[in-house]
């Protein structure tokens, strides 16, 4: 048997393709970790200097969705190169300064402080489950995926709607069903990694990121509206 023949077993095959994957499951984590970096640099930059205090809301929303849809669009495009990574820790740093609104709300309130330990501490936990399921289990969550895309089409609706509203309840409920479709979508997510769905541990990190990220906030609201202390 030739050494092409050898190597060419399925066995050889399916070794090379499981290495693969775990390669691209820890450049994906360790980029991820690294990504929090700018996040918080951002968030405290933006805090430091009022950048959004008693910024419209809808300019706000603008600023947010031009900045955020428009550095997603240049890491896609730059997935396969070193300005890939570039353009992700500009975005996470965006998404940090972006982050200083709700930050700021909820710094205000006596405990604040507990807030924020309590989300970062919910988000983590979420994560590691999430984590623990997609890379432990046999079964295939990937169907959710297009259910969960609209899940998320209808959450941001609601909350363009709900700052004409202004609905504290609203809210909560919004912020409730976000927790859940982005916790869901860490577990597709990571799942597609370790099944080779997906290749680019840039693409991988920004996905993780936005589901992390979606979750963090979402319960900062929750918290703030339930357990916060003016």
């Amino acid at each position: 048997m030739s050494n092409f023949d050898q190597f060419s077993r399925p066995s050889d095959l399916n070794q090379s393709t499981q290495l693969v994957r775990n390669k691209v499951l820890r450049n994906t984590y360790m980029l991820l970790a690294l990504s929090l970096i700018p996040t918080v640099i951002g968030a405290v930059l933006a805090m430091q200097l009022n950048l959004f205090v008693g910024m419209s809301p809808w300019v706000s929303m603008i600023i947010f969705f031009a900045g955020a849809f428009g550095l997603m669009y240049l890491i896609e495009k730059n997935k396969h190169s070193s300005m890939g990574i570039v353009f992700l820790l500009g975005f996470t740093f965006f998404m940090g300064m972006m982050l200083s609104r709700i930050l700021t709300v909820v710094l205000s309130m006596s405990n604040g402080g507990d807030i924020i330990t309590m989300a970062f501490g919910g988000t983590a936990v979420i994560f590691a489950v999430m984590a623990g399921i997609a890379t432990t289990t046999k079964r295939d969550f990937t169907f959710m995926n297009k259910a969960l895309m609209i899940g998320v089409i209808v959450v941001i609706l609601a909350a363009i709607a709900n700052i004409f509203l202004q609905m504290p309840a609203l809210t909560l409920t919004i912020a409730s069903l976000a927790v859940i479709i982005f916790s869901l979508l860490m577990l597709v997510d990571i799942q597609r990694i370790v099944n080779g769905g997906e290749t680019n541990y840039i693409s991988a990190t920004l996905a993780l990121y936005l589901d992390i990220y979606n979750v963090f906030v979402s319960l900062l609201q929750i918290l703030g509206i339930v357990g916060g202390d003016d």
